[in-house]
């Protein structure tokens, strides 16, 4: 394109590709310290942080066969830098309250614990896989939907492990779609051949008490399954002599 000059021309230079590299490395250390004053704006969460007389959270509600009273489990978070494109929010304390007052020294150490671990800061995610690693030694039990509970503190786990993705501090390995879609078609083989089965049986019998007690209320795996050692999941079927999980997609012949 061309450009008309208006005023007299006094000099000029020609800018050389060294001369755009001294330009270049200077303004380096401009561009570095901009990102350094930017960065040290960042609030992280550590210890001395103070509480804010208000805080964001939710609560749970724990229904244990091994305990007689529900458990209600809060757990507040403080939200760091505000407004922000590095906004964070992040686990700050956890409150646990029940009736069940045989338990109260072990609930009033682990809350007192986790939240001392919630403010120190760092990655605090390794917490879920400690306490969903506890087993009871009188057995665990099956909650809603069929998922195998070793331990009360290893729902406790699973709370916090649900807290932790709800707000974005933990993610769920995604499945391919060639995975869900072989789950996907096991599980209607499965129906298909279930349905033939009943269309068969002129009387069906009704369905056992125990069946739908340990299956779990609003489970969408059939009662007959068994638990999955890969997901903890009673989803595991038989098709084809093969076992076959509904929930992760784990097979296994022989």
């Amino acid at each position: 394109m061309a450009v008309k000059i208006d005023k007299k021309i006094k000099g000029y230079s020609v800018i050389t590709p060294d001369d755009k590299a001294r330009e270049a490395t200077a303004k380096a250390p401009v561009a570095q310290a901009q990102d350094d004053a930017q960065d040290s704006n960042i609030v992280h969460m550590h210890e001395r942080i103070e509480r804010p007389d208000v805080l964001i959270g939710s609560t749970y509600k724990i229904k244990s066969p091994l305990v007689e009273h529900a458990f209600y489990v809060t757990i507040n978070d403080i939200v760091l830098n505000a407004g922000t494109e590095h906004e964070l929010r992040r686990p700050f304390e956890i409150f646990i309250n029940s009736k069940s007052m045989e338990h109260f020294q072990w609930i009033v150490a682990l809350t007192r614990i986790m939240s001392a671990v919630f403010r120190k800061g760092g990655d605090v995610t390794f917490i879920v896989d400690e306490m969903k690693a506890v087993f009871d030694p009188k057995g665990g039990y099956f909650k809603a939907g069929g998922v195998y509970m070793p331990s009360l503190v290893a729902e406790l786990g699973s709370i916090v492990e649900d807290h932790m993705k709800s707000i974005g501090l933990l993610h769920d390995p995604e499945m391919s779609a060639h995975q869900r879609a072989l789950i996907a078609e096991k599980r209607k083989q499965f129906e298909e051949r279930s349905k033939k089965n009943t269309d068969a049986v002129i009387a069906a019998p009704a369905r056992r008490e125990e069946d739908v007690e340990v299956t779990g209320e609003g489970t969408s795996f059939p009662p007959s399954a068994t638990m999955c050692h890969k997901c903890s999941t009673k989803a595991l079927v038989v098709m084809d002599g093969c076992a076959t999980c509904l929930n992760c997609g784990y097979s296994k012949c022989g």
